[in-house]
């Protein structure tokens, strides 16, 4: 009886037609991607073989294994600008390499996400660079176990060693908190992530841990958790805003937020740079037309994007490159663009 790399019984094709109530000529249709096929037909082979985690037999595979000259990409979210230019250089590598990209869009959704690796995966794609959300269960748990060749890219998942290309935010919020701290501001807040993703945990952790490097105080209520989208930055603000001695600068961290959190300043009647100091992590263009100019933790998306395309191509090759981590800076602007005014104690400060 066959098994799974698991040990497990591997599920057949036989199996899977049960499941789904329809023939093995009709299922093997459907797993083969054959158009004479009903959509009911198809969504029912589809259910019972992801139920079932089928794998086709070898002369499936060997299908499969076929060059198709297409790779997937999976974002977070298509109207992230830095998402946006993620994918354009992927887009642009994959090019260069004899290869086009299907571009989904997850939405910040793990439900949504997997549906796009499902979809992904029956058009037997090369390839898969995803930024991934969750803890690496469901779609992407089976995307693994196919042996399909994925990279992470921006994000990671615990426990899954799969070659990624990350930020290093380090060095950048470093510069941040260093030039905030150094032109008077010691009470900052922080606008974090959703901790579910990796970015969300790493750049809070960050956060904390250089605070306290720097000998300013921490208080829990001028941190915010939100959800990388607009939204969430604008709530952000009412919250940290709305505290007992609010901060006198506040990180943000991605752009979306960013941008609710500008939204929502304006709407109180207080500038970005002039009545509370805003840093944005993701440099996009707008944030230098705004009066004043926001100051901002930059990192090289699209790079970031050229360098995934070229490891998967490297996965797909049958090597194993190691993950690499692209730096980040601080990019002064407006008020804090200046000469840094003395630093008062702490205490005066506080």
């Amino acid at each position: 009886m066959p098994t799974s790399r698991t040990g497990q019984h591997a599920a057949t094709l036989k199996e899977v037609a049960a499941r789904a109530g329809v023939s093995q000529a009709t299922a093997s249709r459907v797993l083969s991607g054959h158009p004479a096929t009903s959509e009911a037909s198809r969504l029912r082979v589809a259910a019972a073989a992801r139920e079932l985690d089928f794998q086709p037999n070898a002369q499936a595979r060997s299908l499969r294994s076929a060059h198709t000259g297409t790779v997937g990409l999976l974002i977070p979210d298509v109207r992230n600008t830095f998402f946006a230019e993620l994918a354009q250089g992927v887009e642009q590598e994959a090019l260069a390499h004899g290869y086009v990209n299907i571009l989904g869009n997850a939405n910040e959704n793990v439900r949504q996400q997997d549906a796009y690796l499902e979809a992904l995966m029956r058009q037997r794609v090369d390839g898969v660079i995803i930024a991934p959300q969750g803890d690496g269960s469901g779609a992407v748990g089976r995307l693994l176990r196919r042996r399909i060749p994925v990279v992470f890219v921006d994000r990671t998942v615990t426990g899954i060693p799969v070659p990624a290309v990350t930020t290093d935010s380090e060095p950048g919020l470093r510069e941040a908190i260093s030039h905030l701290r150094a032109h008077g501001h010691h009470r900052i807040g922080f606008i974090a992530g959703p901790q579910t993703t990796s970015t969300g945990r790493e750049r809070l952790e960050i956060f904390r841990q250089l605070m306290a490097e720097y000998h300013l105080p921490l208080r829990e209520e001028h941190l915010f958790i939100g959800d990388f989208q607009p939204a969430s930055g604008a709530l952000g603000i009412d919250e940290l805003l709305g505290t007992t001695r609010p901060p006198t600068a506040i990180i943000s961290a991605d752009s979306p937020m960013t941008a609710g959190a500008v939204s929502r300043l304006h709407a109180r009647g207080l500038r970005p740079g002039r009545d509370i100091e805003l840093v944005a992590f993701d440099d996009i263009d707008w944030f230098s037309l705004l009066d004043p100019p926001l100051s901002a933790i930059a990192h090289s998306a699209t790079e970031m994007g050229r360098c995934a395309m070229r490891m998967l191509c490297d996965v797909i090759a049958g090597r194993t490159p190691n993950s690499r981590m692209l730096p980040s800076t601080f990019v002064a602007r407006g008020p804090l663009a200046a000469a840094a005014p003395a630093t008062p104690s702490e205490s005066e400060a506080y």
